[in-house]
């Protein structure tokens, strides 16, 4: 289980590549990986927990509004998260989320890259010799 940012995604864009054992392992890095580039999650205490749940007719759009709810949680309560625990359903389009986090803190956050939305430009979801393999573009 891990993640990686490809270097060869598109201008001013941060391509996030994941892979892992299950989906709920490989969007959890989806969702470490785009927090990590806001600011370094060693200095994050889970201070605050944020509970929702989305919708998708597939699993790239069930990628998209994930991605897209918690930078919009972001945004609206001006928190980072540093865990999670994702759970999806058994019909793949359901996800239900808890993240673990605390407001962002200039005094102790280091500003990263501004994220601005995810999208579903050159966006992957496979499963290859049992392991799930995952590409999301996100705009910055």
């Amino acid at each position: 289980m891990g993640y990686r940012y490809d270097e060869g995604g598109p201008t001013a864009d941060l391509t996030v590549d994941t892979w892992g054992a299950t989906l709920e392992e490989v969007f959890k890095q989806v969702a470490i990986a785009t927090f990590s580039a806001m600011t370094p999650l060693d200095k994050v205490m889970n201070t605050y927990t944020k509970e929702f749940e989305v919708e998708g007719e597939d699993l790239g759009a069930l990628l998209f509004n994930f991605v897209d709810e918690l930078l919009y949680i972001h945004e609206v309560e001006l928190v980072v998260f540093s865990e999670f625990k994702v759970e999806i359903s058994q019909d793949r389009t359901t996800l239900k989320a808890v993240c673990y986090g605390e407001p962002f803190d200039l005094t102790r956050h280091e500003q990263g890259i501004a994220i601005k939305a995810v999208t579903f430009h050159n966006m992957s979801i496979e499963e290859k010799g049992g392991r799930w393999e995952l590409r999301v573009v996100l705009d910055t």
